[in-house]
């Protein structure tokens, strides 16, 4: 049986706003499948790999010259976070799943002009149940124009752990799902999430590994504001 899966900060010099970081941190749960099975009960899918997004708001971030300018005319460099793919082994029996997060950044500035070299901050945060914080990695990641050119490119990754036991279902609960119903039975047709145990036991269960640009809180707020 499979079972499932890790977002942003403001920087150092900055704390956003409750509604701003809950706002942030808003992203689909991760799917869990459940349908009947071919014995008249329920077979669940899930994987104790945590499932990887970028953060609602976080994936672009915009530049200004001057910094404090919010006009057309002032943006300086604009920059998105682009193929992002993960990599995760739940086989084994150690305590601990690792996923590694790869992506591009993909950057632009408005004009031409001699090589330049810009340099971002990004974040991977692991968030279980869909809104604790189980941890949090803050990197770099480097754009080199070139002499003449708009365009520039680079890649980064993020490596995250999570605990095999808190991303799998107990058995008492998994026995409740997968229990054979047969035709008649008052429950025979009910879906098993909808019990709140089961519910909160699969949310539990849940990881979610988000990465995203670490904004400011006036970035962040001019990228939900658009």
């Amino acid at each position: 049986m499979k079972d499932s899966v890790p977002v942003p900060f403001a920087k150092s010099t900055a704390i956003l706003p409750t509604a701003m970081l809950l706002a942030a941190l808003t992203l689909a749960g991760c799917k869990t499948d459940t349908e009947f099975d071919d014995r008249g009960g329920f077979k669940i899918a899930r994987s104790a790999c945590p499932a990887a997004a970028i953060a609602t708001y976080t994936g672009d971030v915009t530049l200004f010259d001057p910094v404090a300018a919010r006009t057309v005319e002032a943006i300086d460099v604009t920059a998105t976070i682009a193929n992002l793919q993960t990599r995760c082994n739940e086989s084994g029996n150690g305590p601990q799943i690792q996923v590694t997060a790869e992506f591009d950044v993909h950057a632009r500035r408005a004009a031409a002009g001699p090589a330049r070299t810009l340099t971002l901050p990004w974040f991977a945060t692991v968030l279980r149940a869909g809104n604790q914080i189980e941890s949090k990695q803050v990197g770099t990641i480097t754009i080199s124009f070139a002499d003449g050119q708009l365009r520039g490119s680079s890649h980064a990754s993020a490596t995250a752990m999570v605990s095999r036991t808190a991303a799998t279902l107990p058995p008492e609960i998994l026995r409740r799902i997968n229990r054979k119903r047969k035709a008649g039975d008052a429950d025979a047709a009910l879906d098993p999430m909808n019990e709140p145990t089961i519910r909160d036991a699969v949310n539990k269960a849940n990881f979610e590994l988000l990465v995203g640009f670490q904004l400011s809180e006036s970035q962040l707020a001019y990228n939900a504001s658009r």
